[in-house]
């Protein structure tokens, strides 16, 4: 998943982090939700269905 527009690990290492902040801050109940209206507002950036289909299918290997 190569993109001209990829995070270096510092950067990826701080989105971790930010995103692991805002589940404990979402809290158990509300993870679910948090993650699908986050979901939906990085696709609506994204501009591309297909592109998402293939980040979510890649998200589902090894879990």
């Amino acid at each position: 998943m190569n993109s001209p527009h990829a995070l270096s690990i510092t950067d990826l290492e701080t989105v971790y982090d930010i995103l692991a902040n805002a589940i404990d801050q979402a809290g158990q109940e509300k993870v679910p939700l948090f993650l699908v209206k986050l979901a939906l507002l990085n696709a609506n950036a994204l501009g591309h269905a297909d592109i998402f289909k293939n980040h979510v299918q890649a998200a589902l290997q090894d879990i």
